[in-house]
Formats: structure tokens, sequence, C-alpha cells
């Protein structure tokens, strides 16, 4: 039938049976258990293409991602396949954006004020900054949480829908003296952001919740015929509350994942909602893809056996009929010098037989696992890209720019007001706060008096002053697209970034970049939206790269998540890394360490390489040689027949020094010293 049905319908061209049977499915849950490699991203889209090629309205059709990318790609994969342009009026994004498209028709439904703007979580952190200031914890006389500690907690307690009290218990065992004051903090938070008429990115899922629980939930849930979920082993507990509120336990709702690859509890997402929803939705359809399209044999005989051993969860066990390769190998270094040198030797041959620099990638559990082989690569000149570090909305020009947009947005945004007022010399925390106390309390609307009044700044910053009053009343009162208002606030943003920053012309840059991308909005508040709730990964991801030379790829693990390369190179594979100490002692911490040591292996296309040092330095106990020993992680047990055994470094010799030779203590060392 499945072939027959190919020759008529395109989007079942090159799906195997059980792709085919997922794009085929009728009505009522499915579940499809995706497995690595498996070509999910095209099944999904080939039902997205289907549900439309046969009669369903695109708009009555809601895609959730956790990109807008993704949503991107597969609406774009899923057009090409029936030739038209109607996917366009697909309903495609993350929860997030979702939840604030129907936030923006149906605020006052759930006591929202039309106009709000959205904190992102460098902003969250902020906020939680300036209330432990304000209510005296800042200077109490025992360690009190960080700002970044206390929205960690918030979030926790949020997304995973844990009583405060449990999660310090379980995830922050070290603040649990402060609970009270933390209470104080949360109600204060909750507070200021309806006084100032901002939401968060949790609050967000909760108002859509709300909505779904509101006088208008019927209308929200009549608006889609089918849902469809990637990557549902991510979701959190609102998320699967809001799928279910949506959809009925009878819906047509379809979720794509893989329980083997759930590696963010740290997020508060939880595994039990992808195994747990053929309970949650009786009679639900679940189909497995297990036929892998991207790994040797060698490389999935290694993650099979690894992820075999896992308590719970739906069995699978991938297979390719890709040719085979070489065996994976297991090097055990004397220590983490001699895995740098074999790292970079590895990667340098691969290069020398055709594997560009692009195409491998060194993985890693957390990101100071790089570091000794990071300074390897710039000692050998070999360039890198790292990920998993700065976010692109974390670079100080870009939030500068953002806090200007926000204000425009949203004349009530504090958080806002006080980063750039304090861009102005002369006006500092105090100051603004005076300034902004002022502004708010007067029946005038705060952004038009600020752009006609005076403030007490110095001489030399008064034209700063000026320009930025008049660049946000051009905004605010001629009809400018939001590219163009990125370019009025340029000279503004451009004196900033030459008085307070490094890199001038790569930060303009920057903001030149997210000028042409405004451009394409007729609207800043989405604009702002979609940037906040989806922003690059980092700022080469707005425009060009900076790099202009081929480049290794070094990511965390959970970063390289969704990616693949012909050659990986997982290193620091040593119990007390992967998995984790800190893990053992977290409620399914174990399992989840496993899982992303499962999630590394199978980015692996052609060659694998898992590395892991014997013996580690104490550096923090001075330079008299102190190291412990370590074992290759309890993982690997199983699959070490599985492996090719490789040993790399010199062994530490009898009465030795402790350490092997290396730079100038070799005479090959000596003589390259001449010539450097």
């Amino acid at each position: 039938m499945f072939a027959r049905l190919s020759d008529t319908h395109p989007w079942l061209d090159g799906l195997n049976d059980r792709q085919q049977e997922a794009v085929l499915h009728d009505g009522g849950p499915l579940l499809v258990i995706a497995g690595a490699g498996s070509g999910k991203t095209r099944t999904l889209a080939s039902r997205v293409a289907r549900l439309i090629d046969d009669g369903t309205p695109p708009e009555r059709i809601l895609l959730l991602t956790f990109t807008r990318r993704a949503a991107a790609e597969m609406l774009r994969r899923a057009g090409g396949l029936i030739d038209h342009q109607s996917t366009g009026r697909v309903w495609g994004g993350t929860f997030h954006s979702i939840a604030n498209r129907l936030l923006r028709r149906n605020a006052a439904a759930v006591g929202l004020d039309d106009g709000f703007t959205v904190l992102d979580q460098g902003d969250v952190a902020g906020l939680f900054g300036l209330l432990r200031a304000e209510l005296g914890f800042a200077e109490a006389k025992t360690r009190f949480p960080r700002k970044e500690t206390i929205a960690a907690i918030y979030s926790r307690a949020v997304n995973g829908q844990e009583k405060l009290t449990r999660v310090l218990e379980e995830r922050f065992p070290w603040c649990q003296d402060h609970g009270d004051e933390l209470k104080e903090i949360f109600r204060g938070y909750t507070e200021r952001k309806r006084r100032h008429n901002v939401v968060d990115f949790d609050d967000l899922l909760l108002y859509w919740r709300a909505l779904l629980d509101s006088p208008a939930a019927g209308t929200v849930a009549a608006m889609f015929d089918h849902v469809l979920v990637d990557e549902y082993q991510d979701t959190n507990r609102i998320q699967a509350d809001l799928l279910r509120l949506l959809c009925g336990t009878a819906g047509n709702v379809t979720v794509v994942g893989d329980d083997a690859q759930s590696i963010y509890s740290f997020r508060a997402a939880t595994v039990e909602n992808i195994t747990e929803f053929p309970e949650v939705f009786p009679g639900t359809t679940v189909i497995k893809l297990e036929q892998n399209y991207r790994s040797t044999p060698q490389i999935l005989d290694v993650a099979n056996t690894v992820i075999s051993e896992a308590a719970g969860g739906f069995s699978k066990r991938l297979w390719s009929d890709r040719p085979s390769g070489p065996r994976p190998g297991l090097v055990t270094c004397v220590d983490e010098a001699a895995q740098a040198e074999y790292v970079c030797d590895r990667v340098l041959e691969m290069r020398e037989l055709g594997v560009p620099l692009q195409d491998q990638a060194v993985l890693f559990r957390t990101g100071h696992h790089s570091d000794g082989l990071e300074i390897e690569l710039s000692r050998r000149k070999i360039p890198y890209a790292k990920f998993g570090g700065l976010k692109f909305l974390e670079a100080a020009h870009v939030k500068d720019l953002m806090a200007a947009l926000r204000i425009l947005d949203n004349s009530r945004d504090e958080l806002a007001w006080h980063r750039v007022l304090q861009l102005i010399p002369g006006i500092g925390p105090a100051t603004a706060r005076r300034i902004l106390t002022d502004l708010t309390e007067s029946n005038e609307a705060p952004l038009l008096e600020f752009c006609e009044g005076g403030f007490p700044v110095v001489a030399d910053a008064r034209p700063l002053l000026i320009e930025l009053q008049q660049a946000l009343l051009d905004c605010a009162t001629r009809p400018l697209d939001p590219g163009a208002q990125i370019e009025r606030l340029m000279p503004f943003l451009q004196a900033v970034i030459d008085r307070c920053y490094d890199d001038a012309a790569v930060r303009v840059a920057d903001l030149e970049q997210l000028s042409d991308i405004a451009s394409g909005y007729g609207d800043r508040s989405r604009f702002l939206a979609e940037l906040t709730l989806d922003p690059p990964h980092s700022t080469t991801e707005v425009g060009p790269p900076h790099l202009d030379d081929d480049y290794l790829i070094l990511s965390t693990i959970h970063s390289a998540k969704g990616g693949e390369w012909p050659v990986v190179y997982v290193i620091h594979a040593a119990d007390g890394n992967i998995p984790s100490d800190m893990a053992l002692n977290e409620p399914g911490g174990v399992e989840e360490e496993r899982r992303l040591l499962y999630v590394a292996l199978t980015r692996a296309k052609d060659h694998l390489t898992v590395s892991f040092p014997q013996r580690f330095y104490h550096r923090r106990f001075g330079s008299d040689g102190r190291h412990s020993y370590a074992v290759p992680s309890r993982f690997l047990t199983s699959a070490a027949d599985r492996f090719e055994p490789v040993v790399a470094g010199v062994p530490e010799q009898e009465g030795g020094a402790g350490t092997s030779p290396r730079g100038e203590d070799t005479v090959a060392g000596v003589l390259e010293s001449l010539w450097d």
C-alpha cells in the first residue's frame, strides 16, 4: 500500500515502512519514538504536508518545536513536498513564542495589560538582584544566594511545579536556610512584574495554561484540528499540561521524541512526559523509528550497548544499512596533556585525509573540560569555535539595544530604563533610580517626559544624553519600521560602544545585522518577543561568521544535541566526569548521565573516538605534582569489547618526577624553540 501511495503522494517518497505508518496515522494520539538519526524531522514534515494535502486548513495545524529555526526548517520541507506556500499559514514555533502570540490576542482574559514586554533570562536575574539589594539580603552576615542562583531556584520551582522547600532540599541544599527570605523575594518579584507590565519565560507558559482554564478556553482549543510536538522528551510539566488541556486525552495530537535522549532535567524537563504519554492519552498508537541513517553499524553497536542498560523507557535497537566503518577508539591517556595532544594529532591527521575541521567535533560534559585542549589547539595554530558559552543576548552591546527598544515598547519597563540610563556618563545606579522614580510617578507618559526633560549629567555627557532623547522621541513619534528604529538609535549606541567596549567594529556589525533582520518585521513588539524567546546562540549566527578559515567544533554535549559530524571525539569520559559526581545524588541523575553519553556517541557519522585521562593534576595545591587517578566511565564497561583500545602518552617511570616530558624538556622541544 505504501509503495503505491508514494507514486501519487510525494510526502511518502523515500520513507521507510515505520515512517510511512506515522505519516499516514489517521486520528487520535500518536507517539513516535524516534531513535537518534532516524529521520524524525523528515517524518514530522511529511506528516504536516500530508495533513494539508488531505484538506486540513494550514492555519488549523499547530507545530510546536524547541527552536524557531527547527519549526521554520520543518515547514520549509513540508512546503517543498506539496509544492505550495500554504505551510506559511501553519502555527509553527516554540512553546513560548506560540504562548506569546495567543496571549497578545487574549491578554485581558488572563488579567494581562496590552503591550506587555518579555524579560530575557539576564533581565530576570537582574530584577532578582535589585530585589535582593532592596530587601537588605545582599548585606547579610552569612552567604546569601546570588541573583543567578535565585533565578535558577525560581525557574526550577515554577517549571517543575515543585514546592520551594522540595526544590531547595533536592537541588539547592546549601540555600535551605534562606527559604523564608527567598519567599519574600519571589513575592516581591511577582508584584514588581505586574506593576511594570512585564512577564518572564515561565509566565508565558503559566498564562497560556490559565488561558486554557478561562472562559476563552473553548475558543482557543477550537483553533486547531491537529497539534504536533517535536522533542517531546524535553518538555516540562507545564508543557505537558498545555498539551492535555489543548487537545483533550483523545485528540489529534502527535508527539515525536526519544526517551533515550532526555538530558535537560536541569531545565525541569521530565522524561516521564514521554514514558507516561500512553497512560495520559489512552488509546495512543506507538510507532518506533529504529533505522538510523547517520552512523555506521560499529558506532551504533557501541551506542546500543551503552543505552541497553538504562532503567525503564521504551526498548529499541538502532540499526543501519550503511557500509561498515572502523571500530570506535577507546583511548587511555596518561594525563590531560596527553589527551589534548592525542586529539590534536588525530584532528590534523583527519584533515590531511580530506576531512575539513568543521566536519570534526570535540564533545565534553561541561565547559571547563576543554581548557587544556584549547591551550594545545592554540599552540598548534588550529582554529576552533566553542559552543555552550556566551549566548547572543548576553552580549552587552546587544542588551543595550534591546533595552532601548523595550523602552519604546513598554515605557514602564524598569530594568530597561535602568540599563539605558546608566549608559550615560555620570548616571550611576542611585541616580538612575531617582530619575526612574520621577518618571514613573508623573502623570505624563514616562517616555515623552524623559525625552523633554533636563537631567544632571557631566558636561561631556550632555551631547550623548541629547542624542538618546532625540533618538527615542523620533522612534516613538515617527512611522519607522523596527529596522529603521535601530538605525536611528545607532549613533547613540555606537558612541556607547566606542566608549565602553573593545572590538567596536565587530559589535557595530552585529547591530547592523540585527537592523537588517528587524526590517523584515512590521511590528517592533513581535521582533522583540521572537528575538528574546528564541535568540541566536552566538553573534556569529546573526550574520556571516567572524572566522574566515575552517575551524574545529568544540561543544558541550548539551549544546551538541541535534548536531552530527563525520568525526567526533568525546573527551574526559572518566567516572566523575561522565557521570558527573554532582549527578550521583540527584533523583534520576545517573540515568540522565547515561543518556547524555548516548547522545554524544550518536552524534558521530563515520569515526568515533572516546578518551579519558588516567591522571588528573590538582593545580589548586600548587605545583608539587599532586594528582588523583581515574577510571573509564562506568557506562563504557559493557561496551569495552566494541572499541579499539588505544594508549596515548608516555607512562610514568618508576621514581620519576610524576609528569611526562613536555616542551623544552625534550630535545625536539629545544630544537623547535630555535625557530618558533
